[in-house]
Order: C-alpha cells, then structure tokens, then sequence
C-alpha cells in the first residue's frame, strides 16, 4: 500500500483534522466542538482528534485482527481517561470527532465510517462505492426545520436557534440520533462498517467534510473524477480546487459558512513509480 495525503486548514483555528497512514492502515478525523469552551476542555478539539487518532493508528499498527469497531472504542475511552479528571467531557459541547478507517488485510479490506466523513473505494470495475453516515445530516435538517421562515436577527429567531441547539444535543449519541466519537466507546458500536474483497479494489480514498464539499455542495466534480484526479495529480488539487471554489464565493452561495479543514488521504494499492503515473 502506498499512502498519500494532504490537508488545508479552513479558519484562524488550529487544524481540527487528523490524518495518518501505517503499514495496511489509515485513519481520518474530523474534529469538531464548540468555539470558546475552553471552560468544559482546555485542551480542545485539535487536541482530541489528534490524540485519537494517534490511538487509532497505534492500534492499527500493533494489531490486525481486532476489529475497527473494538479498535475505536478502545482508543475513544482510552483519551476520555486522559482528560476526564481535568475536563467535563460528558458535555454536549466537549470535544467530539467523526471517524473514517480503512484497513487492508489478507484478501479484503475493511472500513469503517462514524460521522459524516467519507472512505470512498476506488474499485477496479465500475463506479466507485461511496460510504457516509447520514444520520447526523438527517437529524440537523430535522431540527433546523423550525427556523425556516424565521429571519435571522430576530427575538423569534434567536430563540428558536437555541431550541435547535438543544435539540441536536439531545439527539447526539442517542438511539434514533446520530453518533460520533467523545466520550462514551459505545458509541463505535454504531458506526457504519463493511469490507470488499482486494482484488476488486485500485485503492481507496478518506475524505473529511471540508474536502467532500468539492461534490456536494460545491459540484465541482463527480467521484469518479475526484479519483481520477487523486491518481493523477494528488489530493492537493482536490483542495486547491476547493479553496479556489470558496475564494470565488461557493461558500455563500451554498450556505456552508466559512471554510472547513479540508483533509484527503489515498491509499494506492496499484504499484506506481510516481503519483503521475
């Protein structure tokens, strides 16, 4: 396996996204949270991403035969110990994560998605087999329903937002909501997972947010393309074409806000003397 990535930071923050590659593995995080809550973790988002990730990859690299799943609920409440005498981490605002995984081992390859991250396989024949997790899409569209109508700046408005804020809490981490990675390993169990035979896949590619925006909202291009141009030139196109996109304004036309860290890895299991080729 060969792995290439790259990431771009999207704000003045540091960058809340982790990415990393060990012999027949790799690993991409999302972190997220909310901004001033240095009060609920001093530590913050970045460094809980970081600090899980580098759990999973130490794990990945040690061992294959446990399952991603157990993998991540080892190291979810492995770096909730380091922090849970220091930092109220049962908060709904304390450092979270989504949670991609691919791992390839004797003749399949195993993935692993808790968030809505994407590990995109790159298979040899056909279209390429995309996996998310919806959920928490589903349940933010759900819960924001309420302030459609309602314009921004108003008493009404600023009421309604914080019932939306209170609602989403409510719905994190909980049967018929939506589920990442904070403090409470049960929460691996609900990933979504799966495996693919290795002799039908050219690779795979790990996405976060940030980056899957060059398709949606942004489309820009296609997966397959996105592929293509992973082989072709590198992730670093994907996300000078994103940043490119957002400087001409994509962000405010779609409604996504500012820009996101935006991070790709690529696992290549096609021999090649150079990323070109």
């Amino acid at each position: 396996m060969r792995f290439v990535s790259a990431t771009s930071r999207g704000h003045g923050r540091p960058n809340e996204d982790f990415v990393g590659g060990v012999p027949g593995a790799a690993v991409l995080l999302d972190g997220a949270g909310v901004r001033g809550s240095e009060a609920i973790c001093r530590h913050g988002v970045a460094w809980y991403s970081h600090r899980l990730g580098a759990s999973l990859l130490a794990r990945l690299a040690r061992d294959d035969e446990t399952s991603l799943v157990a993998a991540l609920a080892d190291a979810i409440d492995e770096v909730a110990g380091q922090h849970r005498d220091t930092c109220d981490i049962a908060n709904p605002s304390s450092p979270q994560s989504t949670v991609s995984i691919v791992r390839f081992r004797g003749d399949r390859a195993d993935f692993l998605v808790l968030g809505d991250v994407y590990v995109v396989l790159d298979l040899i024949d056909g279209l390429p087999q995309v996996v998310t997790d919806t959920r928490e899409v589903s349940v933010r569209r759900e819960c924001t329903a309420a302030l459609h109508g309602v314009p921004a700046g108003t008493r009404e408005h600023d009421q309604r937002k914080q019932s939306v804020i209170d609602a989403l809490r409510a719905r994190r981490n909980q049967p018929g909501g939506y589920w990442i990675a904070k403090d409470d390993p049960r929460a691996a169990m609900e990933a979504v997972t799966g495996w693919v035979p290795i002799e039908q896949l050219r690779g795979a590619a790990l996405l976060s947010n940030g980056a899957s925006r060059i398709v949606d909202p942004y489309q820009l291009c296609e997966w397959p393309t996105v592929l293509q141009l992973i082989r072709a030139d590198g992730p670093h196109e994907i996300l000078r074409r994103i940043r490119e996109a957002e400087a001409a304004g994509a962000g405010s036309r779609e409604g996504v806000g500012e820009p996101d860290d935006a991070t790709i890895a690529y696992c290549d299991l096609v021999e090649r003397g150079s990323i070109g080729e």
